[in-house]
């Protein structure tokens, strides 16, 4: 492989195909048939760009690669990141063991499987209670603010201890500070905004604890587990999480199975089978994967894989949306989506020691919704041609700006 420095190296990310909002760019798809392929980025450093859903397991688990973007060689996904690489506190999503296993001990306990399935009932009363008021408002609506936001917004506010009533504030802030299209001066000022709003609202369960994750990371704080700065940053970053992504899959989902009739009729008729759900929950994250900028590494030494030299210093792009379609690892079409297809060896939450802390609460909610809205209106449809959706390729997550619907 010609990885000099006068070799062709393509420019990343790469722009998908028009009228194939769904599937990832081809450019990276037939990148996949190599091993691996250096690419270009921004500043012009060229990364490794890693496609293969094997590879990725493999390096994702290696303590040999680093997620401290402190160090020389890390892939910022942009300049304004780069900047402030050394000026952010250490959270559970820039730090390498021991610092990131003590971070992450910390929260933990709300997101283990069996305190996440006891939510299943409170839960299911959120989102019929949303679907209640969508279907007594006006025709059509947007998906996303009426049924998409909403659900997980309360379900991490409760949560959290975070006001549901300022729930526009924190949506509207952490969309610009995810947005890489805006100036990063915009961007920096949407993250100060929810850095001072968590450090308020910590700061008030310090002195006026609850029974909610808030207070248990203040906790922490006054026991000398953590620090202040730690907490409020980990506070902002479950806040993002735990509302963004998830409302992002719910309307992207939503709207892979309206233009799938047929699948999701069959949905619909298995809506009350919880493994028919959950299988469907599964090939949806797989087929749509929607964390759409890479998740980025460094190596800290030489690895040999694929047949290639990663050297130490090297910066890695792991491009989740490829090897969530690789053949070898998924039966059948990767391209195509099969609710019947078994899929939750997927990597749509990434892999290793930093998969997503929240995936069981994300998963809960996606079967809860899916199970339900579309059984409680079964003629949900588009309110405008398919052609009309736009969709942001500029985020961390992959979504639509407003999905209308009427029934």
């Amino acid at each position: 492989m010609d990885t000099s420095p006068t070799a062709t190296v393509p420019g990343y990310p790469m722009p998908r195909a028009a009228g194939c909002p769904f599937d990832p760019p081809p450019a990276v798809e037939e990148l996949r048939a190599a091993p691996l392929a250096k690419v270009r980025i921004w500043d012009g450093s060229t990364p490794w760009l890693i496609t293969r859903h094997a590879d990725q397991r493999a390096l994702l688990n290696d303590p040999r690669v680093s997620i401290d973007d402190r160090r020389p060689g890390f892939p910022h996904v942009t300049a304004h990141r780069a900047g402030r690489a050394h000026s952010t506190p250490r959270m559970v999503t820039n730090t390498d063991a021991p610092d990131h296993t003590r971070l992450r001990r910390m929260v933990t306990g709300p997101f283990l499987v069996k305190r996440v399935e006891a939510m299943r009932p409170a839960v299911q009363g959120i989102v019929d209670r949303v679907i209640d008021d969508m279907l007594a408002g006006p025709r059509p609506a947007d998906l996303l603010t009426a049924l998409a936001l909403p659900v997980p917004s309360l379900v991490i506010c409760a949560l959290l201890g975070v006001p549901y009533r300022d729930h526009a504030f924190f949506h509207h802030n952490s969309s610009r500070a995810l947005d890489r299209s805006l100036p990063p001066e915009e961007a920096e000022a949407a993250g100060q905004a929810l850095i001072g709003y968590l450090d308020r609202l910590l700061r008030e369960k310090l002195a006026d604890p609850a029974d909610d994750t808030l207070s248990d990371l203040g906790a922490r704080v006054t026991a000398g587990e953590m620090s202040h700065d730690e907490a409020v940053h980990m506070g902002v970053a479950l806040l993002i999480a735990g509302h963004e992504t998830t409302a992002t899959m719910i309307s992207l989902g939503t709207l892979a199975l309206l233009r799938d009739p047929g699948r999701l009729a069959a949905l619909r008729e298995r809506s009350e089978d919880p493994k028919a759900v959950a299988g469907a929950v599964e090939e949806l994250l797989r087929y749509l994967t929607i964390v759409d900028s890479a998740l980025r590494r460094v190596a800290l030494a030489d690895i040999e894989i694929g047949g290639a030299t990663i050297r130490a210093g090297d910066g890695l792009l792991f491009d989740l949306a490829a090897a969530n379609r690789d053949p070898d690892a998924f039966t059948g079409d990767p391209a195509a989506l099969d609710p019947d297809r078994p899929a939750r060896h997927h990597q749509a939450f990434g892999y290793g020691p930093h998969q997503c802390l929240g995936q069981s609460l994300a998963r809960l909610e996606l079967q809860v919704v899916y199970g339900t809205l579309y059984r409680r209106i079964p003629t949900l449809r588009l309110a405008v041609p398919f052609e009309e959706i736009e969709f942001l390729p500029d985020g961390i997550t992959y979504g639509v700006r407003a999905l209308p619907v009427t029934w």
